[in-house]
């Protein structure tokens, strides 16, 4: 049996929809892909985009009383969760910010209730949800607060080209404003971020000693306090405690010089302290084939390493790459795979 997948469609005015219908459709054979989303809306989609797609819409009370039925790849399930209003490509419309947020409840509730092995996100738009009267900072967060989850980690992982090996980007914190992060920054953080990083790449990716290089926050490391602290009196204990716990955490470098081929071989991932501080040059070498992967959350969940594109959107079907989606559930598969094992 294909492994079942969720794959929640996104912001619909954005790439979300397109991208989601294509990379599923491309890899039905390998994984039974449920859309999550607008039965209508996605079905008229997947008909300008491939005639030859077929979707078959489920009630959500249907899988509750039933559980998920085994279609064959000759067509893709649709779980129905409803807009409130018509879709315009690339024109967002605060009335279908609560739906965006129904479909991630839903997966969650798909995967507690053994419908699926993992969930798969498509991109939303964080001001629609928030101009609707709900409280977002992001998938990340939102999943940790649904899941009782305390600490959750970031992590961004990609194939440069030519590299033997993939590039992994952890991050000590996410959507923080930039003069929030110093202060964000602690012993205790960084031994619950480092001990979750160790955790998941032994756990969901089968590294048995998995290599974690740290960066520093301030350029060049601090240079030994003349520009900052933080490295001596905060990050520099916390590796050496994380070292006496048994992880092989190493740094603090400057951020400016690590991210070279002679240091990154010896790296199953760096740990970067601000977002962009790390994403910048993980994106810049692998943008468009990147996974956004969710470490510590008691379930698998990836996504794409871009947003949901309103303009390109708005330009038409036909245009968006879903080769960062297909990475993504690729991803997702390979966990799920991790997880059976185990």
């Amino acid at each position: 049996m294909r492994p079942a997948i969720a794959i929640t469609t996104g912001e619909p005015a954005g790439i979300g929809p397109e991208i989601s219908i294509r990379a599923a459709w491309a890899l039905r054979g390998q994984a039974n892909c449920v859309l999550v989303g607008d039965a209508a809306f996605l079905a008229l989609t997947a008909s300008l985009i491939d005639p030859e797609i077929r979707l078959a819409a489920l009630s959500v009370q249907a899988l509750r009383n039933g559980g998920l039925p085994q279609f064959g790849p000759e067509r893709l399930a649709v779980i129905d969760v409803p807009l409130a209003a018509h879709v315009v490509p690339g024109r967002l419309d605060t009335a279908n910010g609560r739906a965006v947020l129904a479909t991630l409840d839903l997966a969650l509730e798909g995967v507690a209730s053994g419908w699926f092995e993992a969930i798969v996100t498509a991109p939303l738009q964080k001001s629609t949800i928030n101009d609707a009267g709900v409280p977002f900072s992001g998938h990340t967060e939102y999943l940790a607060d649904k899941t009782g989850t305390a600490q959750v980690v970031m992590m961004l992982a990609g194939m440069p080209a030519g590299a033997a090996a993939p590039l992994r980007v952890a991050l000590a914190t996410t959507h923080l404003p930039l003069r929030a992060v110093p202060d964000a920054i602690t012993e205790d953080l960084l031994a619950r971020v480092i001990d979750i990083i160790d955790a998941d790449l032994r756990r969901k990716f089968g590294i048995g000693a998995p290599r974690i290089l740290v960066t520093g926050l301030n350029p060049h490391a601090g240079e030994n306090g003349y520009l900052g602290r933080e490295e001596i009196d905060i990050i520099e204990p916390a590796l050496a405690a994380a070292r006496a716990r048994g992880i092989d955490a190493r740094g603090p470098y400057p951020a400016d010089t690590l991210f070279q081929p002679k240091y990154l071989q010896d790296a199953d991932c760096v740990l970067a302290m601000y977002h962009d501080q790390g994403l910048p040059v993980l994106k810049h070498a692998t943008f468009g084939r990147g996974v956004n992967i969710t470490l510590g959350l008691p379930l698998i969940r990836t996504s794409v390493d871009h947003g949901t594109a309103l303009d390109l959107a708005a330009k038409g079907l036909g245009l968006a790459d879903c080769a960062s989606m297909e990475q993504a559930i690729q991803s997702a598969l390979q966990m799920a795979a991790q997880a059976r094992k185990r």
